[in-house]
């Protein structure tokens, strides 16, 4: 009777251990950018006519996902398989304005690649600028 007890109980935590990974979501895998653009730097310098530029731009094409203040809170976000982050947050913002550009300009999973959308590196460039003005 108590080898039944111990086995049930050895079942049952084995079985709930592993229920909660399977609830578990792993956390984002960390976003490498090539030291070319870590170490490179915005050629569009910050200007209130840049980032006006720069928040049309961004109205037009990010703030559906990453939401009118950066905080990732944009309609679109809850259908996304990764979360687009707060970008107001002081991790992001110690990002280099070329890791920015990469990330935006390249994208990965579900931030779309800019190459095309936006081909013109000035206006990327404006957004980064825009970006920078949403720190907490």
């Amino acid at each position: 009777m108590k080898l039944k007890i111990v086995l049930s109980s050895i079942l049952m935590a084995v079985f709930f251990f592993g229920m909660s990974f399977s609830v578990l979501k792993p956390g984002p895998e960390p976003w490498l950018v090539p030291e070319k653009y870590q170490k490179m730097t915005n050629p569009v310098k910050s200007s209130s006519e840049s980032i006006k530029t720069g928040k049309a731009l961004w109205v037009k094409h990010c703030q559906s996902c990453h939401g009118k203040t950066g905080l990732g809170d944009g309609p679109k976000a809850a259908q996304l398989d990764t979360e687009p982050g707060d970008l107001s947050t002081a991790t992001l913002q110690k990002q280099s304005d070329g890791a920015l550009f990469y990330k935006t300009f390249e994208g990965r999973k579900d931030m779309p690649s800019f190459k095309k959308k936006i081909p013109d590196q000035e206006d990327v460039w404006n957004i980064v600028n825009f970006i920078r003005t949403l720190k907490k």
